[in-house]
């Protein structure tokens, strides 16, 4: 079982900046890839941001060059760095930990925090 906990979420102005941290504990040693995903108000979760073990990361296009996503080697933390921040960024920003079983991938998620960016 792996548990993550978010946190850096808020409120800020368009073009401002936040740094959300996510905290892994647990059995963090089987993590391979980390992510954050955000789910807008009547919308569907997407990913945002994701950071394989070797390091290689994938982002959304929308916010490529705006954010980055960074982690430790021992799987503790990832973050997500948010520039240039749009109103249509605003959302609940999850964090997201992905192990393998015999079946497959396993993901895991954190409880999600709030980003609200004004215009």
């Amino acid at each position: 079982q792996v548990q993550l906990v978010e946190s850096g979420g808020g409120l800020v102005q368009a073009g401002g900046s936040l740094r959300l941290s996510c905290a892994a504990s647990g059995s963090i040693f089987s993590i391979n890839t980390m992510g954050w995903y955000r789910q807008a108000s009547g919308k569907q979760r997407e990913m945002v941001a994701e950071i394989r073990r070797t390091g290689a990361t994938n982002y959304a296009g929308s916010v490529k060059g705006r954010f980055t996503i960074s982690r430790d080697s021992a799987n503790r933390w990832a973050n997500l760095q948010m520039d240039s921040l749009k109103p249509e960024n605003t959302a609940v920003y999850y964090c997201n930990a992905e192990t393998f079983d015999a079946n497959g991938v396993v993901p895991y998620w954190g409880q999600g925090t709030q980003v609200t960016v004004s215009s």
